[in-house]
């Protein structure tokens, strides 16, 4: 099979079912296995996603006006240098992982033996769509999987050239990209697969984890939530103010992970704005200057637009149809009803909280879902005590925001409603594998003691060491 092109459902569920058969034969015929071929596949895809560097900053420029260095800093950077780890510690990841014996099963040994799951399917998200595809894809191969990729069908230039390097370089019966929309990824999650590894909303979330359900699927969900900033009364306002509106206005705000809402105590308020508004204006955030992304499409647009209340606009709140950009705005005065607190905004829009106690902050991020992450600004040990004990996130930062990502030390995923399961470096290795435990036991030394003829004497003897 070559491609799948057939706009006929039935067809193309026939399609992708010989598809996903082939790499599950291909699978279980053990060519993946060997670290060998991983490394060379790994190596291969680190080739061409170099030599079509130019072609990928193209794309996504003519998708929603990133600019190439824009796309090397939030996508192609983090990209390579994940293959680049992966690379140089694979064969280190797939060692046996020894663990302790306990006196009962003594003499023995205890080991984990990390293996590949089989047939994997990653959908990939829109915001960054080559971060968010290629790199579950880089913790697929190397676990030793096959995969079939379904990149996000919107910014529709990244989803053609992935496919060309992909589909046009690899094994289809090892790896695949199958393009389409909402019926062609309805198909996908018709079929039986060992891992789904899914990138986007909690609502389309529960979709792909019901799906999976049904054939007892293993599943990675990487979702989304309202994201806190918490500014207390001694933050180091102005590298604290500077990080995080980078951090918020970096791809329009159409980041899973950057800053929903701040949370502003009362005695830094006015003080946080003025540097927050000086902080935008610095960033020079335009068309022009090539810093400022569109939001994905008209339907997102509206969207966002229609979260801004123009009677709590403190700066910004302007916007260009035509072009698709929206002015990194700011809303204070906001309370928890607003309609802009009531989803996840994922655009140029800053709500603006007032606090006066620690605890009235944890409070309001206690009434939404646990988010994807969160953040801190200050210098106190004992809210920062606080903070890591009472907040429950998925990833997150102290007097920083969303660099934790750009670890590949840290596990990226979230919890709850945020999401489950994680990756990043050796994470991603081990969400594609399973880890077999074993307990290795030589047969020159043999006890009695779990056998039949159990006494009171037996009892206790196995109850000490156990």
């Amino acid at each position: 099979m070559n491609t799948i092109v057939e706009n006929n459902t039935d067809t193309f569920e026939l399609q992708v079912r010989k598809l996903v058969n082939s790499q599950r034969d291909y699978f279980k015929s053990n060519a993946t296995r060997p670290a060998e071929f991983r490394l060379r596949q790994l190596k291969k895809l680190k080739t061409l996603l170099l030599e079509h560097e130019e072609d990928m900053h193209k794309a996504i420029f003519k998708d929603f006006g990133k600019s190439k260095y824009e796309n090397q800093l939030t996508e192609f950077f983090p990209l390579i240098d994940e293959i680049n780890i992966t690379i140089k510690n694979l064969k280190k990841w797939m060692q046996h992982k020894n663990v302790r014996t306990n006196l009962l099963n003594f003499p023995a040994k205890s080991y984990l033996v990390p293996e590949p799951l089989g047939v994997t399917l990653v959908i990939g998200a829109w915001n960054f769509p080559y971060n968010l595809s290629l790199t579950p894809l880089v913790g697929s191969m190397a676990a030793g999987n096959t995969t079939i990729l379904k990149p996000s069908e919107l910014p529709a230039e990244t989803s053609k050239i992935m496919t060309k390097i992909i589909n046009e370089n690899f094994d289809p019966n090892y790896l695949r990209v199958v393009e389409g929309a909402i019926p062609e990824t309805t198909a996908l999650l018709k079929q039986r697969y060992d891992k789904i590894f899914f990138t986007g909303s909690p609502m389309v979330g529960k979709i792909v984890n019901k799906a999976a359900a049904e054939h007892l699927t293993n599943v990675t969900l990487e979702l989304g939530g309202k994201n806190p900033s918490i500014f207390h009364k001694d933050a180091a306002l102005k590298v604290g103010v500077k990080r995080m509106i980078w951090a918020k206005f970096v791809n329009s705000g159409q980041f899973c992970i950057t800053t929903d809402y701040a949370l502003v105590h009362k005695d830094i308020k006015d003080e946080f704005l003025k540097l927050a508004v000086q902080e935008i204006e610095k960033g020079n955030f335009s068309k022009e200057n090539h810093n400022y992304v569109q939001i994905i499409n008209e339907r997102n647009f509206d969207r966002v637009i229609n979260l801004i209340n123009p009677d709590k606009v403190y700066y910004g709140g302007n916007y260009n149809r035509e072009d698709r950009r929206i002015q990194p705005t700011i809303l204070t005065d906001v309370s928890l009803n607003d309609k802009v607190m009531q989803e996840e905004i994922f655009g140029p829009i800053l709500p603006v909280i007032e606090y006066e106690t620690i605890d009235e902050a944890f409070e309001i991020i206690k009434r939404f879902e646990k988010p994807l992450a969160a953040y801190l600004f200050s210098d106190s040990s004992a809210i920062k005590d606080r903070f890591l004990a009472e907040i429950p996130f998925g990833s997150g930062g102290i007097n920083d925001c969303v660099m934790q990502v750009s670890n590949p030390n840290i596990p990226f995923g979230g919890v709850g409603h945020s999401g489950m399961g994680r990756y990043h470096g050796k994470y991603s290795f081990e969400c594609f594998s399973h880890l077999k435990g074993v307990l290795d036991k030589p047969t020159v030394i043999e006890t009695n003691l779990k056998y039949y003829g159990y006494s009171e004497k037996r009892m206790k003897i196995m109850k000490a060491l156990s």
